[in-house]
Parts: C-alpha cells; sequence; structure tokens
C-alpha cells in the first residue's frame, strides 16, 4: 500500500516539476538604424513570456531626445509581454485596434523588427541588428 502511494505522490507532484524548462534568449550589442547606444540588448524569457529591453543612449543621442522630453532618462530599462507564433516571438499589440506597433524577432536570427499595422495593412521594418546572441536552456 506504502508503495502504491509513493507511486502516485510521484506521478502526481514530483515527475510534472522534473520537466520544467526555461529558455531565454540574449540578445546584446545590438546596433540601431537612427539612434546610437552604449548599451542596446533584449532579453527573451520564453518561459514567463516576457521581453526585457535595457538600453543607455550616447551622449548626442540622449541629448536629442533630451531636447524635446524632458522625461528621457539616459539608461532605461522596459518590460513588455511576449508570444510566440509561427517561429516568431511579438510583444503584446501597443497603440489602438485601427493603428498598432510590435517589436518582432525570428527564432534564431540577430535582427530585430518592427511591426506596424494600419487599418490592417501591415509593414515590417528592420531596427536593429545584433552581434552577440546567447541562448540559455535551464532545468528546474
Amino acid at each position: 500500500m506504502k508503495k502504491v502511494k509513493f507511486f502516485i505522490f510521484f506521478l502526481l507532484f514530483i515527475s510534472p516539476i522534473q520537466n520544467l524548462k526555461s529558455e531565454i534568449i540574449v540578445m546584446s550589442a545590438c546596433d540601431d538604424q537612427q539612434d546610437e547606444f552604449l548599451k542596446n540588448e533584449y532579453i527573451l524569457n520564453l518561459n514567463e513570456l516576457i521581453m526585457v529591453r535595457n538600453y543607455v543612449y550616447k551622449e548626442k543621442t540622449y541629448q536629442k531626445y533630451r531636447l524635446t522630453d524632458l522625461s528621457v532618462k539616459k539608461s532605461n530599462s522596459y518590460v513588455r509581454n511576449i508570444y510566440e507564433e509561427n517561429g516568431k516571438i511579438l510583444t503584446h499589440k501597443h497603440g489602438y485596434p485601427q493603428f498598432y506597433t510590435q517589436i518582432l524577432f525570428k527564432k534564431g536570427k540577430q535582427e530585430v523588427y518592427m511591426k506596424t499595422v494600419l487599418n490592417d495593412e501591415e509593414g515590417i521594418s528592420k531596427i536593429s541588428t545584433c552581434k552577440k546572441i546567447e541562448k540559455f536552456d535551464s532545468e528546474s
């Protein structure tokens, strides 16, 4: 009887925990098409479905944005929810139903894209290329 209870306990509680995996992709040293950065990186946590972007502007870029917006910080970080679709990783839609933007990543690729949708017309433009990509698989 004790063996049966242990077997049921193992199947219900221990076995699922053993198979938890986490995938984290760190894309760093990313250049940008219009701005200059000292640091520009994207961290994609596919287990928690979040993207963290960390960046530090170069002085020239910082001053350019500071002229029109006093709330601009030289270094910043922001978090967005993400999801996977057809081998692509997208941030959740930002904007209105008729017009929205998303950051788009293609798995295994070093480019970062901006997807813009206006009245169901889709446009995709490359916004950055990352020189270093690291993928971490960890088991819990």
